[in-house]
């Protein structure tokens, strides 16, 4: 790694970031500010297709999907001295992986989450192992016939292995940390004799989850 990647603290000449967009993240001195920020970001519904918006884009169009709020996040803990680390929690094949970006208190780890609803969102940092973090989304991750769908969690993914110009001033989509974070080595939270056994979540709580803080335009 370079002497920048290694730094502790990102400087605005690390990141590339304009006077504007970095005093925009330098103020979001703690996680729960930084999950602020990210959760009034208005949902990326993607209408032209998939994008992985970097952090400069993210502010620019000031929408995100959960990766792409996750850059976002993972910026700022950097500029304040935690390491940029994002976590891939991958689910069956049918729906959709998500992203959160990791931070410790401690010796407990806590997350920053994009979602447009309100089941995988921030999670304190009271938590022993990645593990018990990534279960915590278990049961709340589900697909819309009530299946749960989450099925195993990544190594924490150090932005710093990746060069600053592909992740936070991007023009172009962010596809190669995207597959250096899927495609890494993942732990398995269930056996499949358990998966076989698992219950769908109810009526309620399916209609319980259908209520979005950004709806879909139309």
């Amino acid at each position: 790694m370079s002497q920048r990647a290694l730094r502790r603290i990102a400087r605005r000449e690390d990141l590339g970031l304009s006077a504007r967009d970095f005093a925009q993240l330098a103020r979001l001195d703690s996680p729960l500010r930084i999950q602020a920020f990210v959760s009034a970001l208005h949902a990326n519904h993607e209408p032209d297709g998939e994008t992985l918006h970097s952090v400069r884009n993210v502010l620019r169009h000031r929408v995100a999907h959960c990766m792409e709020g996750a850059l976002v996040a993972a910026c700022a803990l950097w500029i304040h001295g935690d390491p940029p680390l994002l976590l891939h929690l991958a689910c069956v094949e049918h729906d959709n992986p998500h992203v959160i970006a990791l931070f410790r208190r401690g010796r407990a780890w806590g997350a920053i989450s994009k979602s447009n609803g309100t089941w995988l969102r921030y999670r304190e940092p009271v938590y022993r192992s990645l593990r018990e973090l990534a279960m915590s989304y278990f049961h709340e991750f589900f697909d819309r016939d009530g299946h749960k769908t989450l099925r195993s969690y990544g190594r924490p993914f150090d932005l710093r292995r990746a060069d600053t110009t592909t992740w936070v001033t991007a023009d172009a989509p962010c596809w190669a940390v995207h597959d250096r974070l899927a495609e890494g080595a993942h732990r398995e939270l269930l056996t499949s004799a358990q998966a076989a056994q698992l219950s769908r979540r109810d009526a309620f709580e399916r209609e319980s989850a259908s209520q979005v803080q950004y709806p879909a335009p139309g």
